[in-house]
């Protein structure tokens, strides 16, 4: 698909990843819709930073554990832009807690946002995509759906189900809308991780480095992009699932 004047709906994209994602379509020449969940978030700089870089940009608040919400952003994105070429699921939790401590509360919270979310913004972006013939969607995983990670039982069953329905919207929707997920390693480390927590990362990377959230929008651009891409998961990791 060509991104030069496609419509690009992004959630979660008001900092770290997603903002990354939203600057280097922009840079394609995209349309930019991005999601925000609340006003603390630092949504209007990315709103800033995507008009200084010349696209036309739409940024609305959702909390896509809330079932109406990601069909109302879907219809005002519609609106404003009239169609929808690219959805990239990137509004994420991540919790740790030992197993007997996870609360329902917190089970649940994983899996609304990190599954249930996702699900629900594809399942209103999809028909759209199938009335226009043409349409790609990307979630974003992580390594826990295929490693074991103590302490991150919910988390892990929350991106473990996000593959499975990658690969089953992939074959549903296909052969208009394509459908992948990305599998991050450690592409940005908190502003007050010690230094301990560098010298991990790095050292649980085959290329001894810790990667970037632009290696992470360079391959979403790769998968828009490549026509011949569907049901996969690309690890975007360093080699860190190998080690």
């Amino acid at each position: 698909m060509e991104l030069k004047n496609s419509v690009a709906l992004i959630t979660g994209a008001a900092a770290r990843v997603g903002k990354a994602t939203a600057l280097a379509l922009a840079a394609k020449g995209a349309a930019i819709a991005f999601t925000y969940l609340n006003d603390a978030e630092p949504w209007r700089d990315t709103l800033a930073d995507i008009e200084a870089a010349g696209a036309a940009v739409l940024a609305l608040p959702l909390d896509v554990r809330q079932p109406g919400q990601p069909q109302a952003v879907v219809q005002q994105v519609i609106e404003r832009f009239g169609r929808i070429d690219l959805l990239v699921n990137n509004a994420s939790v991540w919790l740790r807690a030992p197993f007997l401590e996870i609360s329902a509360e917190q089970w649940q919270m994983a899996l609304d946002i990190n599954l249930t979310g996702p699900f629900l913004c594809a399942q209103a972006v999809a028909p759209h995509m199938l009335a226009q013939k043409a349409g790609v969607i990307i979630n974003i995983t992580d390594l826990s759906a295929y490693q074991t990670w103590p302490e991150y039982a919910h988390h892990s069953a929350s991106k473990a189900g996000l593959v499975a329905l990658t690969r089953v919207l992939a074959a549903e929707l296909a052969p208009h809308v394509r459908v992948n997920a990305i599998a991050p390693g450690t592409v940005l480390l908190p502003d007050n991780a010690p230094p301990e927590k560098e010298r991990w990362a790095v050292g649980n990377s085959l290329l001894k480095r810790v990667g970037s959230p632009e290696d992470v929008a360079k391959t979403i651009i790769f998968l828009t992009e490549m026509d011949f891409a569907t049901g996969a998961v690309y690890f975007m990791d360093g080699g860190r699932a190998l080690v």
